[in-house]
């Protein structure tokens, strides 16, 4: 009969040990939700293409990460990939613009195309 004892205490254990991790997990996944809400965007500028860019003919994707905060305006913008001359561009006019008002502060993704034919 000791053996079942052992059994069963060692089984509550894991079961704790799983509880808990079970916890965290549901933490961090509300946590990663509310960091990408995405917000409608409610005004938007159009960035200007770089003269030198142009010159240069310089074209592509500018990924940015954007702060919003829970008024809808742009707190920090900060280029993830892309040419720096357009990615000062991109940022410039990102920060003026404006999303759709949340419940708190969040950070989304945005791509911006510089193409020539625009």
């Amino acid at each position: 009969m000791d053996w079942v004892r052992k059994l069963t205490y060692r089984l509550r254990r894991t079961s704790v040990r799983i509880l808990q991790a079970s916890a965290l997990a549901l933490v961090v996944v509300l946590a990663l939700q509310g960091r990408a809400e995405d917000r409608a965007v409610k005004s938007r500028v159009s960035p200007v293409y770089p003269e030198v860019a142009k010159r240069m003919r310089i074209t592509g994707v500018v990924k940015l990460e954007v702060t919003v905060g829970a008024d809808g305006s742009v707190t920090d913008v900060k280029t993830v990939s892309g040419n720096h001359i357009l990615s000062t561009a991109a940022e410039e006019a990102v920060h003026k613009w404006r999303f759709a008002p949340g419940s708190s502060q969040s950070t989304m993704n945005l791509d911006i195309h510089f193409d020539l034919s625009q």
